[in-house]
């Protein structure tokens, strides 16, 4: 029989210029906005959802953790202050390297039209420190090779390139003193 665990939910969070929103199956109708647009898709792959396969998408992931909970799924909507609009998403994909250790994937996406701004990198130092907050030991990212923007957020993390591809995206992880430091911490 496989381990389950229980996972935190993702809470409100609040940056200096963004609203960080819990997913839920509503944001389909305004994200589909920022999401259809082929730029982007150049480096998050896939074509642009449609509203309803975002509905699909965001009802599943909503749940909080996988289907079997061996992961816990945090997802959040970033909202301007100024103007209420979606500008892009966060999320942490939890799972246990140990009995005491958690690691996160992260991932964020920024709308075409909203990149240059620092979005990305404000709404992902949020969404890690409350994971830190929650006693997540280790960040890893995926980042495409070419994609400078990306790869600064991951860097601004704490994170460092690998020599590991997967489907053509690098893995970032965070250093090994960064993770030494917060264990001393903890």
């Amino acid at each position: 029989m496989s381990e389950t665990y229980s996972w935190p939910v993702a809470a409100p969070l609040r940056g200096a210029r963004l609203r960080l929103e819990p997913l839920t199956v509503a944001h389909a109708r305004e994200a589909v906005d920022f999401l259809d647009d082929v730029r982007l898709h150049r480096w998050i792959g896939g074509s642009p959802p449609t509203r309803e396969e975002l509905r699909r998408r965001y009802r599943r992931q909503a749940v909080g953790h996988s289907p079997d909970g061996r992961q816990g799924w945090l997802n959040w909507m970033l909202r301007r202050h100024t103007d209420g609009r979606l500008v892009g998403t966060v999320q942490a994909t939890l799972h246990r390297t140990g009995p005491d250790r958690v690691e996160a994937e992260l991932a964020w996406v920024v709308g075409h039209d909203f990149q240059g701004e620092g979005y990305g990198k404000e709404a992902a130092a949020v969404m890690a420190l409350w994971l830190r907050e929650w006693g997540v030991a280790r960040f890893v990212a995926h980042v495409h090779p070419d994609h400078r923007a990306s790869a600064g957020i991951a860097r601004s993390l704490g994170m460092e390139p690998s020599e590991e591809v997967h489907d053509d995206e690098e893995l970032w992880t965070t250093a090994p003193d960064a993770e030494r430091q917060h264990d001393r911490r903890s």
